[in-house]
């Protein structure tokens, strides 16, 4: 792709769908139901819809499973055998193989599996708050930072040094916190994480 043709940015989605539920007796977050399906789909759905033609999936915890049971066709699906050591492992893997995408990818969006509160709408703000490879932005709830998240390509590196555990992006985040374009989606989205047996009430 010659850089006449490479004319819009390529923001592409990155799932981060490891989480072995332990707080929730083992389940994979994954493979929670929801509306009838497996969350992954929910989640690469408000992705895709978001604006992302391309979507990465990290998968750890019963990858297997998943990948019988899930339907998420055109997705890259990308296993991470060290999804126990927390959220900092997934992140890795997936900014890892999004650098080794065909197409050059410009950003990834970065959303978690366990937040169907956050749908298109949101993917669809942050997403847009893209303005070149050195992009920082997430969306924020009341004031507070959430996700998802958007990181320029050229950010990637020093992410991915630094997502150790399960923090993710945390300590990166707080680091360059003044660089962050903050993009409220209070209103459309909400930002609950489905961790403990008494959060399932959200799942329908």
């Amino acid at each position: 792709m010659t850089d006449a043709q490479h004319t819009r940015p390529l923001v592409a989605g990155l799932l981060l769908a490891a989480g072995g539920g332990r707080r929730l007796g083992g389940r994979p977050k994954a493979l929670l139901p929801h509306r009838g399906r497996p969350l992954v789909e929910h989640a690469v759905r408000a992705l895709r819809e978001g604006g992302c033609e391309v979507v990465h999936v990290v998968l750890g915890a019963s990858a297997e499973l998943v990948r019988e049971r899930a339907v998420l066709p055109g997705c890259v699906l990308v296993d991470n055998p060290d999804w126990a050591e927390g959220m900092g492992s997934s992140l890795r893997v997936g900014l890892g193989s999004l650098a080794a995408e065909a197409l050059p990818v410009d950003a990834a969006l970065v959303s978690l599996v366990d937040q169907p509160g956050i749908g298109a709408p949101a993917m669809t703000r942050v997403r847009s708050a893209y303005r070149s490879r050195d992009s920082l932005a997430a969306a924020s709830y009341d004031g507070r930072r959430g996700h998802p998240v958007l990181f320029g390509a050229d950010r990637w590196a020093a992410v991915a040094g630094g997502a150790v555990g399960d923090q993710g992006a945390r300590d990166y985040l707080k680091a360059h916190r003044d660089a962050i374009t903050l993009v409220d989606c209070s209103d459309v989205a909400e930002p609950y994480d489905i961790d403990t047996e008494a959060d399932l009430a959200h799942l329908e």
